[in-house]
C-alpha cells in the first residue's frame, strides 16, 4: 500500500523530528526527573495516545475544520494553554512532601498518562501538523488514502513513543539521583512548574 523507499524515508525524518527536543520532550522529561521512569514513560504513552487521536482527526476531517476556523483553532489552543498553566501552577503550589522511601511520588504514571493525553489533543498545531505532513507521503495511485494516511500517523506515534522511552530512561535516572538532595526535593516542583507554565504560555502566543 505505501512504497518501501517512501516509508523508510518517511520513517528517517519523523525519526529526526522526534529526536530533536521540543514541548513533547520537556513534558516527558520533566516528569520522569521528578517522578520518576514509569511517569515520564506514562507521559509518553499519553503523548502517542494524543497523537494516534490526532491521526484520528485528520483522516476523519476535524483537523481540517480547526485549520479553517480561526475561532476554533483559538479555542482549542487557549483550552490547552490554560491546562499546561494550571499544571504548573499546581505543581508550583504543592507542598507535599516526598517520602522515596515509602514510595511516594509527585504524581502517579496513571495520572501522568491522562495529563499528557488531554495536553497533547489540546494542541492545534499538532492537528495542523499532522494535516500538513501527513499527507507529503500518500500516493493516491497506490489506493486506499484514509488508511495510508492512518498508517503514516500511528507510526509517527510509536516512533514518537520510542524516542519517550529513551529521554524517560536518561531523565529519571537523573532524577532518582537529584532527588536524594534536599534541596532539590524543595525547589523541583517549582522548576517543573515553571516549565508547564511557559509551555502554557507559549502556546497560547502561538498562530496558526
Amino acid at each position: 500500500m505505501i512504497d518501501q523507499t517512501v516509508l523508510i524515508t518517511y520513517s528517517l525524518i519523523v525519526l529526526g523530528f522526534v529526536f530533536i527536543p521540543g514541548p513533547a520532550t520537556l513534558l516527558t522529561v520533566a516528569r520522569a526527573t521528578t517522578s520518576g521512569t514509569k511517569a515520564g514513560i506514562a507521559t509518553g504513552a499519553g503523548i502517542t495516545a494524543g497523537d494516534i487521536i490526532h491521526t484520528i482527526m485528520a483522516v476523519v476531517g476535524i483537523s481540517a475544520i480547526i485549520a479553517a476556523s480561526a475561532t476554533l483553532f483559538s479555542i482549542v489552543k487557549y483550552l490547552g494553554a490554560a491546562y499546561l498553566v494550571y499544571l504548573g501552577v499546581k505543581a508550583i503550589l504543592d507542598r507535599a512532601p516526598i517520602d522515596l522511601g515509602q514510595g511516594r511520588l509527585p504524581i502517579s504514571a496513571s495520572q501522568a498518562f491522562r495529563q499528557a493525553i488531554l495536553a497533547e489533543v489540546l494542541n492545534p498545531k499538532t492537528a495542523l501538523f499532522f494535516l500538513a505532513f501527513l499527507p507529503q507521503f500518500v500516493r493516491p495511485e497506490n489506493g486506499y488514502v484514509v488508511a495510508q494516511l492512518t498508517i503514516l500517523g500511528v507510526l509517527f506515534a510509536v516512533i514518537g513513543f520510542f524516542s519517550t522511552i529513551v529521554y524517560s530512561v536518561a531523565a529519571g535516572s537523573l532524577g532518582s539521583f537529584l532527588r536524594r538532595n534536599p534541596a532539590v526535593l524543595k525547589w523541583q516542583g517549582k522548576v517543573v512548574g515553571s516549565i508547564y507554565c511557559a509551555l502554557g504560555a507559549r502556546l497560547a502566543l502561538q498562530e496558526r
